[in-house]
C-alpha cells in the first residue's frame, strides 16, 4: 500500500454529527432534512500539479516525500481517495444581492473529509471545481484555470496579510476543457479546467442555517447551530447548550465578523459577493470569485460586473452589508432564543463596533500610536476627501506616506508622486488642501512623541507594499493558459512576504499600468469562473 494512503487521520464530525441525505444518486434535486449530500468528485482526463503551499502541506502533515508522490495531484484534483476520506456537499441557501434565493449548496465545491492536524486541529479538505453535485442545478460543477489561480494566489496572500480567511493546498490542471462565457454575451469558449484544494476549520455558512430556517426545519437547524458551537466554538460548551450559548455564539460570530471586514478595508480588498451564503460562521473570507484589490481609492468601487449598476458590495459599503448579513442571520437562529432582544442588541452593538476598530485601523495606518476621539476622526475623513480629489492609489499612498519627515515635508509632491495616477489632476488647490492636511497630520503626530523611524516601522507592518492586484493576477493567467507557471510560482513567493522591500520585486509594487486600465481580467471581472 502507498504509505500516502495512511498518512492522514480522519475525523469526519460533520457527516458523522448532522444528518445526510437520504438519495446517494448525485442528480440535481432539493434536498430537505439533511446538512449534506453525497458527491463523488468527477474523474479528470490529465491532472497535474502546477501549485503548491508548502505551509499548508506542512500543516496538514505532509511531507515533501508526500507532495512528490504522483498519488497527491490524484487525490487533489479528484481522481482519487485517501483512506479515511467521505466526499460530500454542502447544503446550504441564502440571500444573493439582498434577496433570498432558496436552496443553493455546494455546486462545485466537494468536501473530501476532516483532517486531523498536529498543531492545528480538524481542518475541512476542499476540492473546488471537482465536477458536478446534487446542488449544481443547471451548472457542470467545474472550474476554469483563470478563475483557480485567483482563488489559490488570493487565499494565500490575504494569509500572509494576515486577513482571516481560507487557505489554498494545491492548484492542480484537469486537462479536460470547460466551457464558459466569461463576459456573459452569448460568445462562450472552452478553457483550461482546474480544480484548487481549499482548507478551513469549517466550511459552513451564513446561509446554512437560513435555509433550515427558511424551511421550518426546526431539529435540522438546532442541529446545525449546536454541531457549529461544539465544533468550531468549544469554549462556549460547558454541559448543556442553553440560549445564552446562542446569544453568546452569535455575538462572538459578530466579532469575527467585524474583525475580517475591517481588514479588508485596512488593505483595499473588496469581495465583491458579499451574498450570505458567501459569509463564514467562522469569520474567514471565503469564495474569492470576482474580487480586487482598489488601485484608486475609491469608495464606490466594485470588482464585480454583475453589481455594477447597484454596488451593492462596493468598498465603503461592507461594514454595512456584513451588518445586514448578520441580521439574516439574526433572523435564521431566532426559533433557538425565542426572543430577540439580546439578538437586536447585538446588532445594535454592531455598528458602534465596527465604528470603533475602523476608527483604530486607521489610526495605525497612519502611524498613530492610538485613536484619539477628538480631532482623529476629522483628520481620517479629510484625507479620504482628498483622496478622491485625484486619482490616488491606495496601496502605494499609504506605503509612501511613512517615508514622510518634518524635514521632507515640502517634498510631499515628490516622494507621494509615485501614488497618483494623473499628475495633471494635481492642481493648485489640491496642493494647497494636501499640504494643509499635512500640516495637521504632522501636528497630530507631535503629540504622539514618537521617531520619524518607529512610526515608519509601525506603519510599514500594517501597510502592504505588495498586493494581488488584478493584472498582477491576470498576466499570471495568461501565462499559465500558455503553459508557463513561472509568474504563479513567483507572486506566490512575493506576496509571502506583502510587507517587507524585497527590492529584486520592486515592479510589482508600482501603481496599475495604464494599459491596464480597462483590459478584461485588470479592473471589474464577472462571476463566470
Amino acid at each position: 500500500m502507498n504509505l500516502l494512503q495512511t498518512k492522514l487521520k480522519f475525523d469526519n464530525r460533520f457527516i458523522d454529527q448532522l444528518p445526510g441525505d437520504t438519495e446517494v444518486q448525485n442528480n440535481r434535486r432539493q434536498v430537505f432534512g439533511a446538512a449534506y449530500s453525497w458527491a463523488m468528485p468527477t474523474k479528470t482526463a490529465q491532472p497535474a500539479l502546477v501549485a503548491l503551499s508548502h505551509d499548508v502541506a506542512k500543516l496538514i502533515g505532509f511531507d515533501s516525500d508526500d507532495m512528490a508522490d504522483e498519488l497527491f495531484c490524484h487525490v487533489f484534483s479528484g481522481n482519487a481517495l485517501l483512506d479515511g476520506m467521505a466526499p460530500y456537499a454542502m447544503c446550504y441557501g441564502g440571500h444573493q444581492f439582498g434577496n433570498w434565493a432558496g436552496q443553493l449548496g455546494d455546486g462545485r465545491a466537494i468536501n473530501l473529509g476532516e483532517v486531523v492536524t498536529p498543531n492545528d486541529g480538524h481542518q475541512v479538505l476542499q476540492l473546488k471545481g471537482a465536477g458536478p453535485t446534487p446542488y449544481s442545478r443547471t451548472a457542470d460543477g467545474r472550474a476554469v484555470l483563470r478563475s483557480s489561480v485567483r482563488e489559490f494566489l488570493c487565499s494565500e496572500s490575504m494569509f500572509h496579510l494576515g486577513v482571516p480567511t481560507t487557505r489554498a493546498l494545491s492548484l492542480c490542471l484537469t486537462g479536460d476543457q470547460v466551457m464558459r462565457d466569461m463576459f456573459y454575451d452569448g460568445n462562450g469558449a472552452f478553457e483550461p479546467g482546474a480544480v484548487v484544494c481549499r482548507v478551513s476549520g469549517s466550511f459552513t455558512r451564513f446561509g446554512s442555517f437560513q435555509l433550515a430556517a427558511q424551511r421550518g426545519d426546526a431539529a435540522l437547524l438546532k442541529a446545525h447551530v449546536d454541531h457549529c458551537i461544539t465544533t468550531s466554538y468549544p469554549e462556549l460548551v460547558d454541559g448543556e447548550i442553553t440560549k445564552a450559548t446562542y446569544l453568546k455564539w452569535f455575538e462572538i460570530v459578530a466579532q469575527r465578523t467585524c474583525e475580517m471586514v475591517i481588514h479588508w478595508q485596512r488593505v483595499g480588498f473588496v469581495h465583491g459577493v458579499m451574498n450570505t451564503d458567501n459569509m463564514s460562521i467562522i469569520g474567514e473570507t471565503i469564495d474569492y470569485g470576482p474580487y480586487g484589490w482598489m488601485d484608486d481609492f475609491n469608495p464606490d468601487w466594485t470588482p464585480n460586473t454583475t453589481d455594477a449598476q447597484g454596488k451593492r458590495y462596493r468598498f465603503g459599503a461592507q461594514g454595512h452589508v456584513s451588518q445586514w448579513n448578520l441580521f439574516q442571520l439574526a433572523n435564521a437562529i431566532y426559533p433557538l432564543l425565542e426572543e430577540s432582544s439580546g439578538l437586536e442588541q447585538v446588532l445594535a452593538d454592531y455598528s458602534d463596533m465596527y465604528q470603533l476598530q475602523w476608527r483604530e485601523m486607521m489610526a495605525s495606518k497612519l502611524g498613530l500610536v492610538s485613536y484619539q476621539v477628538y480631532g482623529d476622526l476629522q483628520l481620517f475623513m479629510q484625507l479620504e476627501k482628498i483622496l478622491q480629489m485625484v486619482e490616488t492609489d491606495m496601496t502605494v499612498f499609504y506605503r509612501q506616506l511613512g517615508e514622510l519627515t518634518l524635514d521632507n515635508i515640502k517634498q510631499w509632491r515628490d516622494i507621494l508622486g509615485d501614488s497618483y495616477y494623473q499628475p495633471a489632476q494635481l492642481t493648485q488647490r489640491f496642493g494647497d488642501e494636501m499640504s494643509q492636511w499635512l500640516d495637521d497630520y504632522f501636528a497630530r503626530l507631535a503629540q504622539d512623541d514618537v521617531s520619524d523611524v518607529e512610526r515608519k516601522t509601525a506603519m510599514n507592518q500594517v501597510n502592504p507594499k505588495y498586493v494581488l492586484r488584478n493584472y498582477l493576477a491576470q498576466q499570471a493567467i495568461e501565462a499559465a493558459e500558455k503553459g508557463d507557471f513561472s509568474e504563479i510560482a513567483l507572486l506566490q513567493t512575493l506576496l509571502q512576504h506583502p510587507y517587507d522591500e524585497q527590492p529584486q520585486f520592486e515592479e510589482y509594487a508600482k501603481k496599475r499600468p495604464e494599459w491596464a486600465r480597462n483590459k478584461a481580467g485588470c479592473s471589474a471581472l464577472s462571476c463566470s469562473s
